[in-house]
């Protein structure tokens, strides 16, 4: 007689081989491991892996200046992932983390704590301010990135402040300035009122929606050119030259006037005027027209070239009494304005080169605060001295006009004014204007790197390739760099400046560099502001007693910091780049990736090198991070995300508390804490080609599959817990048994596996080998081998359960070596919950090489091996499709709850025949995970009393296409106590192979 169920239960449970590991479903935190993975395993490395052909990964140094965010993470992590990955190919990883310590941002906030202007405190305060700041900052990040599990030479990072960086700085430097690229010269620049200094074009934004008041200025001609005197209705006394500008403020500094000899202009006066005549293209009378309110001008003078009028004069009347030219300039268009542009080539790059070329003054009498100068109107300085150029020199200077307008009896000079959006650079630091201002700064002749530079990114691999025309882009436009800056903290340009000859004398040279460089490593780069002005130690003494001498006040552009970093890397062949990988935003075209091209360029220029390369041999560059509806992060916006709340999963809603017996549950809430892995796991399934995205949806879809990683490892743990790989390797073993065939399937399935995700992480494409892992573990593992695996593992003898576990441990091994990359973390923790047996001969997975496995090439065998598969698979979609409609019927719960019939055509080919053959059953219902499998050709021998449903699915034999059907119905058999399985019982409650197993095992358990 049967026992109840439950004793049932609790009796055979003692028979099965039920799967038990100490794994936790959550990693501890603070987790105990980070120090195994990052700095012993970077150790290790350094110390196992050959010193042949290291991998050199450069780190591009984040700003000194702030806390750690989401942005950090994702270039970080990115880095982590390659270097580890390249570990597992058994590579020598160089990765020597670093800080970019100088500059505007760190001064900056080094101010604000102080509650300082930077006009208001010592150069020396402030270095010593930002130092400390940066210092302070650099210890917190590190905290932080090693928290992360990011692993790299921590105790040799570099720091752009330090003196040994500093000094091979300054030594290429002294090549530039021996090569001839280095020079000093009053030219326009972008310069930042905000930040109080010039700016490269790496360091400007542009806001698309800038508004300006623009303004028609008429100026009063003084003389005709040759051509223009034959037009006997021009009268020069009446006539103007009408130009349109958005920055009346620079008018002050204008110099000539523009026209391209090409166009067609015209002279004309406006009805109802007082006889004033207008000199203007004729193509742009209209958009004149619409802003002074005329429809039709009168037409004095027609068919006039843009050559008819170079050469006439004008006066500008906030300026001196001389005449000014009206010239060529190939830039003027048709296409806006008046065809006629004001040139102050003190204030604009294009005007400066015509004007400069032709020995035009260079004019600009605005100061380091935007502010005018007394020399902006000579005539009356307190008219404009003092105002503020980009908020009172606009209409101040209309004013004015106006004003002399009328005292010297010209018809109102301003013409028109009206509001005008356009594109408008700003500093990238502070978000605000610029101004474009000519001032003595220093220069970096880039084209003279140009060509070499653009050579030398042929062989670069880009990832994306987007990247390379963009960098391509920024080095072509670019003809100078401006490396001077007018702050205290950086690098010093080591110039002297003669100051006995009535005006400083820049004196700077590669014996100069020398001296300094010698005092500086006696007294330290601070001395270069401590030590008094005139010390005549930073002398060279064969200029000592030939002039008075000070120190220049200039510091290096903070890109010339980071961009000279590749200066800390091993030089390998002379045509080779030192680095093997840079990794950094994709703001960095123009800032690190540009910088560090140039002036790598540059050294190998000075070293005479003939195909000087690129300092990197593939430049990867990734977007920026975006919260869940794709905007920018920001304080303004509250959507600022901390990599903090990633970890401990604060992010998400609370899990659920849940009550203990005599406990209430905990009022404080708990939230579903994964650690670092989450955060690394999302960089490594994101796109980091495009802008990323983080937010609740994402962090959720993560936690699913970290968690899933989890509870794959601990099944996998507690399954090979009696699992001893030097007992079971053995290939009879591998072979043996009934389910060969469905082990073979999960082999070629892991084996896919790791070539995908071999070949994706060997590309960089480390999100696509994420959703490769994901499809693996859910599809070929969960739903599919798992699944078929249990009965064999907890209830079958051990010739089918030795080969299960071979399998389980060749699926641990992939699923480590995937991983390891990604979630260090989690696989060293497994590793330390593995079987001692398995570790005694077993290398740690962090520690492993992992080759790919050999590429499979299409045979007869392995095309009908996939056929086979793919018909199981049509198969086993057609037997779920049943079993849902049974349920809906609510006459089946579980899978075994049911038997399956499987018909196939009386004719089918051999290929058929066997797949669905009377050996294959047992295999079958195992791998449907049903109670019992027929197979067959003959309807008739089906069962119908059962109502089963029907499903048909087409089969590929090797004849062509057969259709076949499967019925499934509730189960002829009973449940066995031990197995769950529905088949004839014995006396005992259990199917004939359980009571088997019992009977040789467990026999005293028998009645």
């Amino acid at each position: 007689m049967l026992r109840p169920t439950s004793l049932l239960r609790a009796s055979w449970s003692k028979t099965l081989h039920l799967p038990k590991s100490a794994l936790p479903a959550r990693p501890p935190l603070p987790s105990p491991y980070t120090l195994r993975v990052t700095d012993e395993l970077y150790e290790w490395q350094q110390a196992n892996r050959p010193a042949k052909n290291p991998f050199v990964l450069h780190d591009g140094p984040p700003y000194a200046n702030g806390s750690l965010h989401v942005g950090h993470a994702l270039n970080k992590i990115l880095k982590d992932i390659i270097c580890r990955f390249q570990i597992s190919q058994g590579r020598r990883v160089h990765y020597v983390p670093g800080w970019d310590c100088h500059g505007l941002p760190i001064e900056v906030k080094a101010l604000q704590a102080l509650q300082k202007h930077h006009d208001d405190v010592g150069s020396v305060a402030v270095r010593q301010a930002a130092r400390q700041l940066a210092e302070r900052t650099v210890e917190e990040q590190k905290k932080g990135f090693k928290e992360w599990a990011v692993m790299g030479d921590w105790g040799n990072a570099y720091r752009t402040m330090d003196r040994d960086f500093e000094m091979r700085q300054l030594g290429i430097f002294k090549e530039m300035v021996d090569k001839g690229l280095i020079y000093r010269m009053r030219k326009p620049v972008y310069w930042s009122p905000s930040s109080g200094t010039a700016l490269a074009e790496a360091e400007l934004e542009y806001d698309e929606n800038h508004e300006s008041t623009a303004a028609f200025i008429a100026f009063p001609v003084v003389g005709l050119s040759e051509q223009l005197q034959r037009y006997r209705e021009i009268d020069p006394a009446r006539l103007s030259a009408v130009i349109w500008t958005t920055t009346p403020w620079t008018l002050p500094a204008n110099e000539a006037i523009a026209v391209h000899q090409n166009l067609e202009y015209c002279v004309v006066s406006r009805p109802g005027s007082s006889g004033s005549q207008l000199l203007v293209a004729k193509s742009r009378l209209g958009y004149l027209g619409s802003y002074l309110g005329v429809e039709d001008f009168l037409i004095i003078a027609d068919n006039i070239t843009g050559a008819d009028i170079v050469s006439t004069k004008y006066l500008n009347v906030l300026r001196d009494g001389r005449a000014r030219h009206i010239l060529h300039a190939d830039f003027v268009s048709s296409l806006s304005g008046t065809g006629l542009v004001h040139l102050a080539p003190g204030h604009g790059m294009d005007d400066y080169l015509i004007c400069h070329a032709l020995g035009l003054p260079i004019t600009a009498p605005v100061d380091d605060q935007a502010q005018y100068t007394s020399e902006a109107y000579l005539s009356d300085p307190r008219r404009l001295e003092g105002k503020n150029v980009q908020t009172e020199g606009t209409p101040a200077v209309l004013s004015l006009l106006q004003q002399i307008s009328a005292e010297q009896n010209y018809d109102n000079l301003v013409l028109a004014t009206h509001k005008h959006i356009h594109k408008y650079p700003i500093d990238w630091r502070t978000k605000l204007p610029v101004i474009v201002r000519a001032t003595e700064q220093w220069f970096a002749d880039v084209d003279s790197l140009k060509l070499d530079a653009l050579r030398s990114l042929d062989p670069v691999k880009f990832i994306p390739s987007s990247g390379r025309h963009r960098l391509e882009s920024f080095v072509q436009g670019r003809s100078q760099w401006c490396i001077s800056r007018q702050r205290a903290w950086g690098v010093p340009i080591p110039t002297l400046y003669r100051i006995d000859r009535g005006q400083n004398e820049a004196v700077m040279d590669g014996q100069v560099i020398d001296h300094i460089m010698e005092v500086v490593k006696e007294r330290g780069l601070d001395a270069w502001w401590t030590d008094p002005q005139h010390d005549e130690s930073w002398i060279p003494p064969n200029m000592r007693g030939k002039g008075t001498y000070i120190r220049g006040k200039d510091t290096m552009d903070v890109w010339f910091d980071s961009g000279t970093s590749w200066t800390l890397l091993h030089e390998r062949d002379w045509d080779q780049p030192p680095a093997d990988v840079y990794l950094e935003g994709s703001d960095q075209h123009r800032g690190w990736f540009q910088s560090s091209l140039l002036t790598h360029i540059a050294h190998h220029q000075a070293m005479m090198s003939c195909e000087p390369p690129a300092p990197f041999k593939t430049l990867i560059t990734h977007g920026f991070t975006l919260d869940e509806s794709g905007r920018k992060m920001s304080k303004s916006l509250g959507n600022v995300i901390a990599p903090s709340q990633i970890i401990n999963g604060t992010l998400l809603p609370p899990m659920k508390r849940k009550k203990q017996k005599g406990h209430q549950a905990s009022p404080q809430p708990t939230h579903d804490a994964m650690g670092p892995d989450i955060l690394r796991l999302w960089v490594a399934g994101s796109d980091y080609t495009h802008d990323v995205v983080i937010g609740e949806p994402v962090l959720k879809a993560l936690h699913q599959s970290l968690h899933k990683y989890r509870v794959t490892f601990k099944w996998l743990l507690g399954a090979l817990s009696d699992f001893n790989p030097s007992v079971s390797g053995s290939q009879e073993v591998q072979d043996a048994g009934p389910y060969a065939f469905v082990d073979k399937i999960a082999r070629k399935q892991l084996r896919d596996a790791l070539a995908q995700a071999h070949h994706h992480y060997s590309n960089y494409e480390f999100f696509k080998g994420i959703s490769s892992l994901n499809r693996y573990i859910n599809s070929d593992l969960s739903a599919f081998y798992f699944e078929t695996l249990k009965d064999r593992l907890y209830t079958g003898s051990e010739c089918e359960r030795r080969p299960a576990q071979l399998v389980l441990y060749e699926i641990f091994n992939g699923l480590l070596k995937m991983l390891a990359p990604i979630t260090p973390l989690l696989v060293e923790e497994v590793w330390e919950h593995t079987p001692q047996q398995i570790k005694d001969i077993a290398m740690h997975p962090l520690r492993q090489i992992w080759t790919p496995p050999e590429p499979s090439y299409p045979n007869s065998e392995t095309l009908l091996f996939e056929k086979q598969i793919k018909t199981l698979a049509d198969a086993h979609a057609a037997i779920k499709s049943a079993q849902e409609e049974l349920r809906a019927q609510q006459k089946m719960g579980s899978s075994l709850e049911c038997d399956v019939h499987i018909v196939v055509p009386a004719k089918s080919d051999a290929f058929l025949k066997q797949i669905f053959s009377e050996d294959m059953q047992a295999v079958l219902a195992n791998m449907f995970v049903v109670s019992k499998v027929h197979t067959g050709s003959i309807y008739e021998d089906i069962n119908t009393e059962e109502h089963p449903i029907r499903r048909t699915f087409t089969a590929e034999s090797t004849s062509g296409k057969a259709e076949c059907q499967v019925f499934v119905s509730r189960p002829s058999g009973h449940k066995c106590e031990r197995c769950w399985r529905y088949l004839q019982l014995t006396h005992q409650g259990l199917c004939g192979r359980c009571d088997d197993l019992v009977k040789e095992h467990f026999s005293d358990m028998l009645d």
